[in-house]
């Protein structure tokens, strides 16, 4: 059978991804996007938007069974065999594009340098597959935290399916990993795998004692019994004795010799973390033994930095107990704080990290994953410059930040109400992120014209009090239970798509083009 999409694929190109209007039967007109059209068993599929509604557009025949799984809202045509759906971007829809085109279903990434992609509303992926293309990177397109989804009230299946859409519409067949992020229980591993997540990030960080370094050698001995050593297969006595004193050469030029004291530290420091990831990670090979995973170990989010030595305890360990790491992201030294750039001095963090990236090599190859890697562009070049090691940078507050300046470009009374009600719960919603931004540095709504707006975004008070508000804005009702600012957001990005995917791309490029990745690699 012939292509039922003829005057589509006559006049559409496709070397351009603006959108591009077609006529079909009956005078029916689609805006479509040019990467969207796929092929199927003798069916064609593309996105496109008609009368302002973006769909999932199907023109096939009637015989061809492989569209009856297709929801569809309208048939416009129906004429010598010959039928044109128009279906919404549904998760049922997803589900059957998954299953027909490998390439919008998530995979494992390894150990291949990655960037995750981040988005708090579900609009930003064709944006990141823009910036990501012919980057050096894979892609971690779907990527949300169990924190993030409670704050935004969505679900894992709606965080995959915004992927899923993403590289149908942009024509990306790289492939893209699927993060998981922050999980804490079994329970939240059964959850993210039921979506189809294929990358798991335990966040061990409530077994974490902060204290251990201000411990003494005997507080830490009598802490040492607190350790789970039934899961950990050891002994305290063996562990002092397999790292005291012992040289660890990890390269020719680099050599760990922990002290007792140094050794004690760890134990108690990370003992119990270490116990709680062999269970996390022997549920996920028990109770979904078929399921594509991988797994990342996140000790950012903790008081003191890793040492390196830490670092090595910690992954020889889990190689120890049988838990191979994708990925493992350190406390490192200096401040990464939400939205802004690091915080510190690059030249420690520097030398720290070729630390780092040397046991990782040593004990993995993993890679060395950079948490809160929003706008870390000092970080980004002091990478570059190393130019050796694999890494992973996890994003996610920047993106919605890239939304909002759209909002304050285009729509800047919206922006006002959402800035102003960003002030107001600043105080509440920093307490739990990482950040030093202070109400007194910032102006006040009312005392900014509208083209003032953009300057908050190079602000770093200014973006921190819009980032950690993302789930109050998300999320506020009003007393009729209507979104009082995500339907607008979400319709402004909608009318100025090209500029919110320009926004993102150019933004995101600024992340990539520091570490001098080249395609081939």
């Amino acid at each position: 059978m012939k292509s039922k999409l003829p005057f589509v694929l006559n006049y559409i190109d496709t070397s351009s991804s603006e959108l591009q209007t077609v006529t079909l039967f009956q005078g029916v007109t689609i805006d479509v996007y040019p990467g969207s059209i796929h092929r199927y068993n003798n069916s064609d599929f593309f996105i496109g938007i008609k009368e302002g509604k973006k769909c999932l557009f199907c023109i096939t025949d009637d015989s061809n069974r492989c569209v009856k799984k297709i929801d569809a809202e309208y048939v416009y045509y129906n004429n010598n065999s010959v039928t044109i759906l128009q279906c919404p971007l549904s998760h049922d829809n997803a589900k059957v594009i998954r299953k027909y085109f490998d390439h919008t279903r998530p995979r494992l990434i390894g150990i291949d340098n990655s960037f995750g992609l981040g988005d708090r509303i579900g609009l930003a992926n064709p944006g990141h597959v823009r910036a990501i293309q012919n980057s050096g990177f894979k892609a971690i397109l779907a990527q949300q935290s169990i924190r993030e989804l409670n704050r935004t009230n969505r679900t894992p299946d709606e965080v995959i399916d915004a992927a899923t859409w993403a590289v149908f519409q942009e024509g990306y067949t790289e492939g893209f990993g699927a993060d998981a992020d922050h999980l804490k229980t079994t329970g939240d591993i059964d959850r993210m795998v039921k979506a189809g997540f294929t990358m798991f990030t335990i966040d061990p960080s409530d077994f974490v004692v902060n204290e251990a370094a201000l411990l003494t050698e005997d507080e830490l001995s009598k802490r040492g019994t607190d350790i789970r050593w039934d899961v950990l297969q050891d002994t305290y006595e063996n562990v002092v004795r397999r790292f005291a004193d012992e040289t660890i050469t990890v390269d020719p030029a680099f050599s760990l010799t922990p002290s007792k004291k140094e050794v004690l530290q760890a134990i108690v420091k990370y003992g119990n973390v270490i116990a709680h990831i062999v269970q996390m990670n022997n549920h996920l090979e028990t109770k979904h033994p078929r399921h594509p995973s991988e797994i990342e170990v996140s000790v950012d989010e903790t008081d003191s930095p890793t040492t390196p030595f830490e670092n090595y305890f910690i992954a020889s360990e889990l190689r120890r107990l049988g838990v191979k790491l994708v990925s493992l992201a350190p406390r490192f030294i200096g401040d990464f704080e939400k939205g802004i750039d690091y915080r510190g001095d690059i030249q420690a963090f520097t030398e720290e990290y070729k630390k780092h990236i040397a046991i990782a090599g040593k004990l993995g190859p993993y890679k060395i994953s950079i948490h809160s890697g929003s706008d870390k562009f000092t970080v980004y070049r002091a990478i570059g410059r190393i130019g050796r090691g694999r890494v992973h940078i996890k994003t996610a507050g920047t993106s919605y930040l890239e939304a909002l300046r759209v909002v304050a470009f285009k729509e800047p009374e919206l922006f006002r109400s959402i800035y102003s009600f960003s002030l107001d719960n600043f105080t509440n919603e920093k307490q739990t992120y990482h950040v030093s931004g202070k109400l007194e540095n910032v102006p006040a709504a009312d005392s900014l014209n509208d083209d003032e707006f953009m300057k908050l975004f190079k602000d770093d008070d200014a973006r921190q009090v819009l980032h950690v508000s993302f789930g109050k804005v998300l999320t506020e009702k009003n007393k009729s239970g209507e979104f009082v600012f995500k339907d607008k957001i979400i319709t402004c990005l909608g009318e100025f798509e090209e500029l919110h995917y320009q926004f993102i791309e150019e933004h995101f490029r600024r992340h990539i083009e520091p570490f001098g990745f080249q395609e081939s690699e």
